[in-house]
Parts: C-alpha cells; structure tokens; sequence
C-alpha cells in the first residue's frame, strides 16, 4: 500500500530494511553548504544525503528558475547508486518542516516511483523522541531506478501565461503573505505574485508541533481555498518550484490529487520584465 508520510517509529523498524532508503535533504537557502556539514555531523543511519541545488535541481540560465527540475538521467543515477528499485519504499527527511523533502517526494512521483514518503516531524521529532543519528557515509548500492516521466505532472510558464485568467484553472502560490504581496523580497529580484494567483503559505499544512495535519483537516481547508475548483485544476507555485510541492504534498495526503507543479515559479516569472506583477499594500 502506498504511504506518503511515515512516522519514526515506522521507519526505525526499518532502518535494517534492504528494501527501504532514506534520504537526507536538509537545506537552507541561505547557507548553501549548512545541509550538507549538518548530514556529515551526523544523521539517521543509512541516510544517503541529497543536495537540493546539485541533485534535485539542473542547470540555470538565469531565466528558467532558481531551481530548475534537474536532467532526469543524471538523477536516475544518482538514484542507482543508492539502491533505488522500483519496489523500493524511498523516505525523505529534513529538518524544516518537510518543504525539501516534499521536493524529493514530487520528483519522485514524477517520475513514476510510487512508494516514496515524507518522515512526519523529520529530523526534529527523530531526535526529539531520542532515536540514533549516525556519522558513517553509507556504501554505494546498486539500484535499477528506470524513471517513468509523467507529462501531466508539471506545466511550464507558457501554460501559466495562457491559463491564468480561467476561472477555471487555481494557481495556488505557497510562499509567504507578504512575499506574495510583494513586501520585504530577498531572494528573488522583483516582489509580488502572478496576477490571479492565490497564496496558502506552505507552513499551514503543519502543526504547531512540526507534524502534518490530520487528511480531514487538510481537506477542509484545501477544499475552502479551491472554491468550486477540483485538486486536478489546480497549479501549484512558490518562489523556485520548492515549497509549491509542500503544497502538492498536502493535496495528496487530504486525498485530493492531481494538482500540477510549475517548477519555475515565481523566479522565472519575474525574469521576463514583460509579463504582469500583481502587488498588495
């Protein structure tokens, strides 16, 4: 049966498990090394460690996006090399709410791997609940990962620029209120959204404690942001395609699926002075 979101003690029985791989994918946008220093400090064991600009994003050539969707064979054999079958139940972690480890869960399901979860709480409640960490850099394993690319799964900003004025059609912005707005932008060149975009911060798909909310919660209120619309029309953006799969993932645990991902976001929308920036005092 397919699990999207694992909880530590499901996946501490299973840290012998040849059948399971876990991946380390914590990140900060700030600090470009800080995810990769903290993994070699020490992680869950068995954790192979994937970095979000040199693994789970391809080359920028300063319009496609912050974090473009990487060259799908380099990423298949990274994969590989971590012992990733298509029967393999895959985990990924971080330790920021599981906005990076949603992106490896999008990706996955991207390309066509269906048993890939989120560990609920990562990193934070792994500790917190006093579970080993380990600092051995695990061996290299041979996987045969075969992708399987769903062409549905994603749009591009040809398809934002035709469809965004369908009332039909939700395009739904997952970074903050006021980044939305077009208030106190740092990352990205120019503040505000795609004119007709609404916003659900990704961070509301949480607990206060870290930990998803419950599906019926989640349904209510995905249901109330989406209107009349169905999950399936909905197109999901942030800044660079990274937080938007928070969203995607939420979706899915609510049990409203086939959202689509716009992975250039708002930082490739912005590249082109041409097209429109909506803004909120």
């Amino acid at each position: 049966m397919q699990k999207n979101l694992v909880t530590p003690e499901e996946l501490a029985a299973h840290l012998d498990d040849p059948g399971w791989v876990v991946f380390d994918v914590r990140h900060d946008l700030a600090d470009l090394e800080k995810g990769r220093n903290a993994y070699k400090a020490g992680h869950i064991p068995g954790a192979y460690f994937l970095h979000l600009d040199e693994d789970l994003s391809g080359a920028k050539d300063g319009t496609n996006g912050r974090h473009p969707l990487p060259e799908i064979h380099t990423l298949a054999k990274k994969l590989n090399e971590c012992g990733v079958t298509p029967d393999t139940q895959v985990v990924a972690y971080d330790e920021s709410g599981g906005c990076f480890a949603a992106r490896l869960w999008w990706m996955l399901r991207w390309l066509g791997h269906e048993h890939v979860a989120v560990l609920d709480g990562g990193l934070p409640l792994w500790m917190k609940e006093g579970r080993p960490l380990d600092d051995k850099l695990p061996a290299k394993r041979e996987g045969h990962f075969t992708p399987r690319p769903r062409l549905d799964a994603s749009v591009d900003v040809h398809y934002v620029e035709r469809t965004r004025t369908d009332p039909k059609m939700k395009l739904v912005d997952a970074r903050t209120a006021d980044r939305y707005a077009g208030r106190g932008e740092t990352l990205d060149p120019v503040g505000g959204h795609v004119p007709g975009a609404i916003n659900r911060f990704w961070q509301k798909n949480l607990r206060g404690d870290g930990r998803f909310k419950p599906a019926h919660e989640l349904r209510d209120e995905l249901r109330n942001l989406l209107g009349d619309a169905n999950s399936a029309q909905a197109v999901h953006m942030c800044g660079s395609g990274v937080t938007a799969c928070h969203n995607l993932f939420a979706m899915a645990l609510a049990g409203l699926p086939g959202g689509r991902l716009y992975p250039g976001s708002w930082s490739e929308w912005c590249s082109d002075p041409s097209r429109p920036v909506a803004r909120e005092d």
